[in-house]
This record gives C-alpha cells, structure tokens and sequence, in this order.
C-alpha cells in the first residue's frame, strides 16, 4: 500500500469513527502539519492550538474528504493552512516571509534509521513467530493493541494471575530471541 493509500484508508476509518485509525492518521501526519502551523504562525503554543483544532475538524469532517487521485496530504494541509492563517488575522500577525517556507526540517526518520526500524520490527515479528500462537496473540493484545490483563483475562476465560505468568514468560523469551538476533 502506498503512503497516499495508507492516508485515504485512515481517513476513511476516522470518517466511521474508528479512534484507532485517527490515532494512526495523527502519529501519521502530525509532524508535517505542525510544520505548517508553526511556518504560518510562527509561534508554538498558537500552532499546537491549531493542529489540535484542524484534528478535532478532520475526526468531525473526514466523511467529506473524497478520494480523487490527488493527496490526501493536500486536503489535510488545506485544512491546517486555512485555519493557521485564520488564526494568524485573528491575532493580527504580519505575514510570514516566504522564504522561510523551505527552512523548516522534516522530522521524519531518514533512509538510515528508516531501514533499521524495519531491520528492528522483522526480528521482534520473527521472534513472536516463535512463541506458540496463543501466547504470542496475548502478547500482541496486551503490548501493541493496549488491551489489559484483565481484559485478556475476561476474553480468554483463563485466569488474571495465570494472563500476567504467560506474559511475564513470554516477555522473557522474546529478550532471549532479540538478543540472539
């Protein structure tokens, strides 16, 4: 799937109200419109005011974005330049000079870092693969979907103390895996 995908598919889940898929859009996207933000206003509290509020419109709004061919980076960054530049009048600001729209860093990871993450992500994948399915499914529950031990608990009827011995052993097993890795 393509980043540009990756965004529509997210959108679309927000628009049905799905709060997992607008956490993802925001880990996402966030850092690309906080730059915006701070290039038109200049200022940090007044773009993290407006990040949070362009969100609060894209979790209200996201049923009226339409898949178009074009980038759903373009809606969202439409959305976020309007409002910093409403924001922007409001607090009678003088303009921002252009040039400093090509100063601002990207903050995402570089090709390096990028490709260690996915080296990282291959062998913890690798090493749950190694854990008997069950184990490694509470494991995944309980430490990338958030779900409790007593939630755990309740969905697989076996016992609280006997969830936290499993994911206390597996835990230990998948140290084991990644330092042999």
């Amino acid at each position: 799937m393509t980043p540009q995908e990756e965004v529509e598919n997210l959108i679309a889940r927000v628009a049905m109200g799905d709060r997992t898929a607008f956490s993802q859009l925001y880990d996402r996207t966030s850092a690309k419109l906080f730059g915006v933000c701070l290039r038109v206003l200049n200022d940090r509290a007044e773009a993290e005011e407006v990040l949070q509020d362009v969100f609060v419109t894209v979790w209200n709004k996201a049923d009226s974005y339409k898949v178009n061919g074009y980038s759903p980076m373009t809606w969202l960054i439409t959305i976020t330049r309007n409002r910093a530049v409403d924001r922007r009048r409001a607090l009678k600001l003088p303009p921002a000079p252009i040039e400093t729209a090509d100063l601002m860093p990207d903050s995402k990871p570089g090709p390096e870092a990028s490709a260690v993450a996915a080296s990282e992500a291959r062998q913890i994948r690798d090493c749950l693969d190694q854990l008997p399915r069950a184990r490694a499914h509470l494991v995944r529950r309980a430490y990338l979907e958030g779900d409790s031990y007593a939630d755990l608990s309740e969905a697989t009827g076996v016992n609280l103390n006997t969830i936290r011995t499993w994911l206390r052993r597996s835990l230990i097993a998948l140290r084991e895996c990644l330092s042999h890795e």
